[in-house]
């Protein structure tokens, strides 16, 4: 007799539940767990989220990870089965909507690092829109979801599934101000991993080298 496939999961993570004897312990973690839509719990911990990791591939599998961040609710819950989040001006990349327009699969993981340290994966699928075309849908979108900047475009994504992100090794970090001055003493975003291009950077990283102790 040939059982139903599970309701949740791929079919790369059975075979290896199977392989490793973990198929009844995820069997009850995807029965206890894990929704093909938002229950009011987890809209409400949705709406009170200030950032959220990305997760989006390319139509070649090739992965991305990214980071969103924004006022309490900048990820807007439309409904059970939907969310939406804005995108504004950045680097000019579009490393994670350019993805979506080749796989529109799209994971979100919201982590409480501050109060409940608990985490929310909510997966499915991705659509762009802009500004006017998603109100034109959605009149209820909020209008002022960071002062002073205007979204660019609108992920908007299906929800197909979301369940718990374990709170057992999340990390507890207290929210701290974030400086309204310039600190002369952090480089600028090009910088950390980079370093300066020019010619002068160059010797300076040249003469560091030379009296760092062997």
């Amino acid at each position: 007799m040939t059982l139903p496939p599970p309701p949740f999961g791929s079919a790369g993570e059975h075979l290896l539940q199977q392989q490793l004897g973990t198929a009844d312990r995820a069997a009850r973690f995807y029965d206890q767990q894990v929704r093909p839509c938002l229950t009011p719990e987890m809209r409400d911990f949705i709406g009170r989220q200030a950032m959220v990791f990305l997760a989006t591939a390319d139509s070649h599998g090739e992965c991305d990870a990214s980071f969103r961040a924004g006022p309490p609710g900048f990820v807007h819950v439309i409904d059970d089965h939907t969310l939406a989040y804005p995108e504004f001006r950045g680097n000019g990349v579009l490393a994670s909507a350019g993805n979506m327009t080749e796989n529109p699969h799209l994971g979100m993981l919201f982590v409480d690092f501050t109060h409940h340290h608990v985490g929310l994966h909510v997966n499915g699928t991705a659509r762009l829109y802009t500004d006017t075309g998603l109100r034109s849908l959605h009149p209820g979108l909020p209008t002022d979801v960071a002062p002073g900047r205007s979204p660019e475009m609108w992920v908007h994504l299906s929800v197909e599934e979301a369940y718990i992100h374990c709170s057992k090794h999340i990390p507890h970090l207290e929210p701290a101000p974030r400086s309204t001055s310039h600190d002369a003493s952090r480089p600028k975003d090009t910088d950390y991993f980079t370093g300066p291009r020019d010619g002068a950077g160059q010797a300076q990283r040249a003469q560091s080298a030379l009296q760092r102790p062997r």
